[in-house]
């Protein structure tokens, strides 16, 4: 009776052990058919992954985002259009997290989505914060609007490359909103590719998935209006692309949106380092 007992024990321990696995495996995204470990691909692969993604809906790309590389993945959301981004990872119906920098210069506008994105989907946004004492002494020495006399870049990159850097360093892949209509210096963006600027967990490379990089501004406010997805009311005013509120105004209909980014600079210059390499930043 008792190496009956000890046999049925036994059983039921491997269950239990069988059981947890699981539930791993369904909380932290990682996801595979009866529990099955979930291949990751190299740099190498990439191209290849791009070219079967290239014209996939960007749910599908999203989903296969989390279910590649699981929490070590993360959506980045700045806080304007690119809100979609976490409507269309609850359509792909898989474990997401998401992540926000907030450089102390966003429209109230903006604050405010944030809480209504995170009442609406019932998430939690990792906030990353610029380092006090760098914004300090930035200011200190040059004031609260030097980008007006010198370029954006330098408040951008203790504003906002700084703590997405840290937030990168951490993770295998993220997901960014950037689309190929945005920019002259986007229209080659392919849905998939190594980030050719931040390193990524432990000095390794980065995979970039850029599941709007085919989508256009009038798709994106499709989505918005047909789902109710909250949205920044900023739009309303007439802004289309949205940053820091001393860097950002309103464009006319007729306008292409990043004219109302750092409108005082070249069209070439107009990005702040996050999806640029700095030899294009200027």
């Amino acid at each position: 009776v008792a190496r009956q007992d000890r046999s049925a024990l036994t059983k039921m321990i491997k269950a239990l052990r069988n059981c947890r696995h699981g539930a791993r495996g369904i909380i932290h995204g990682s996801v595979g058919a009866h529990n099955a470990a979930v291949r990751t691909f190299g740099t190498n692969e990439v191209p290849a992954v791009a070219a079967e993604l290239e014209n996939a809906d960007p749910a599908t790309i999203i989903k296969k985002a989390f279910t590649t590389f699981g929490k070590d993945c993360a959506i980045s959301f700045s806080g304007a259009e690119d809100v979609v981004l976490v409507e269309y990872a609850k359509q792909a119906g898989v474990p997401f997290r998401v992540f926000s920098l907030d450089t102390g210069r966003l429209h109230p506008e903006t604050y405010q989505l944030f809480q209504d994105v995170e009442n609406h989907y019932q998430i939690k946004i990792e906030y990353m914060f610029p380092d006090t004492a760098e914004v300090e002494a930035l200011v200190r020495q040059k004031g609260m609007f030097s980008f007006y006399e010198d370029g954006h870049k330098e408040c951008c990159t203790v504003r906002k490359v700084g703590p997405l850097k840290r937030q990168l360093s951490t993770l295998k892949a993220w997901i960014t909103g950037v689309r190929k209509d945005q920019s002259v210096t986007r229209v080659d963006l392919p849905v998939v590719q190594v980030d050719g600027v931040f390193p990524g967990q432990n000095g390794g490379s980065l995979i970039k998935f850029n599941p709007l990089a085919n989508q256009s501004s009038a798709d994106v406010w499709n989505l918005i209006q047909e789902k109710g997805v909250p949205y920044n009311k900023v739009h309303e005013k007439g802004f289309i692309s949205i940053g820091c509120e001393p860097c950002t105004k309103a464009v006319l209909p007729t306008q292409h949106e990043r004219l109302g980014r750092w409108w005082w600079e070249d069209s070439t210059k107009k990005e702040c380092g996050l999806h640029a390499k700095a030899d294009k930043i200027g």
